[in-house]
């Protein structure tokens, strides 16, 4: 196994993170995973979250490395810091909250807060969780961010709105209200600026391409998925993204 991973540009490395795995968590990296890159990224994600086998298998199925990858291009085509590459994704499966296709606002937010532990794992363990209709004060007014996140490596508080629906323009302005109270109101001297995620469910690349393009606030827009998606779509859709990439540097 170890001459295996020795094809790696970082072998030490590698070799460091070989002791920290079962021989199981290696049989189904080795069988699961099609590229040297796709397989680094799980082996190294593996030993960082810490995941049992079974989380690991989940995540190979869900396209984790697909769905990273593709918001980490995307973002890098943006004002955002290269920090948030990595951290937030492009897509986001929720399949374990069986909801039915017609849901509301609200029985996304109750689901996510019953499975709390399934979706912190979906996002990353660095995510904190603060509360879901978290109170801000502004004037005379109350406002409630649908589910507030601090993360320990970025140390930013992280906002998250549902919408049941797809990207609109005017959502960005809602979040960008609430990046800025919480900077003004809440956030300690020691942190980041905070950093707000539209999780949609869908979303028109070009228009959120638009409409972030004059924005200075660290704003993800991701869509979510209730049903597991298709690795084949996923690496298909990257595939298009990056060849559209090429085209335009062309």
């Amino acid at each position: 196994m170890r001459q295996f991973y020795e094809t790696y540009p970082n072998p030490e490395i590698v070799s460091s993170l070989l002791t920290q795995l079962s021989w199981t968590h290696h049989s189904i990296l080795i069988s699961r995973c099609k590229t040297e890159a796709e397989r680094l990224f799980y082996l190294q994600l593996a030993t960082t979250e810490r995941y049992s086998t079974r989380e690991l298998d989940r995540q190979i199925n869900s396209g984790i490395f697909e769905r990273t990858s593709l918001a980490d291009t995307k973002l890098s085509q943006t004002v955002h810091p290269k920090s948030l590459s990595g951290v937030f994704r492009d897509t986001y499966v929720l399949d374990f909250l069986n909801l039915p296709s017609n849901h509301s606002e609200n029985e996304l937010k109750t689901a996510l807060v019953a499975y709390l532990k399934e979706f912190i794992l979906e996002l990353g363990r660095d995510f904190t969780f603060l509360g879901e209709e978290y109170r801000l004060q502004v004037g005379n007014s109350d406002f409630f961010i649908d589910l507030l996140f601090y993360h320990r490596e970025l140390q930013s508080l992280v906002a998250f709105e549902l919408k049941i629906d797809k990207f609109r323009p005017e959502y960005l302005g809602q979040i960008e209200f609430y990046l800025e109270a919480l900077d003004r109101d809440i956030k300690k001297p020691h942190e980041n600026p905070s950093i707000g995620v539209l999780l949609c469910r869908d979303k028109d690349d070009e228009v959120v391409e638009y409409a972030i393009s004059r924005s200075l606030s660290p704003t993800v827009v991701a869509e979510y998925e209730i049903k597991l998606i298709p690795k084949a779509l996923l690496r298909r859709k990257l595939n298009e993204f990056y060849e559209l990439l090429a085209t335009k540097e062309e």
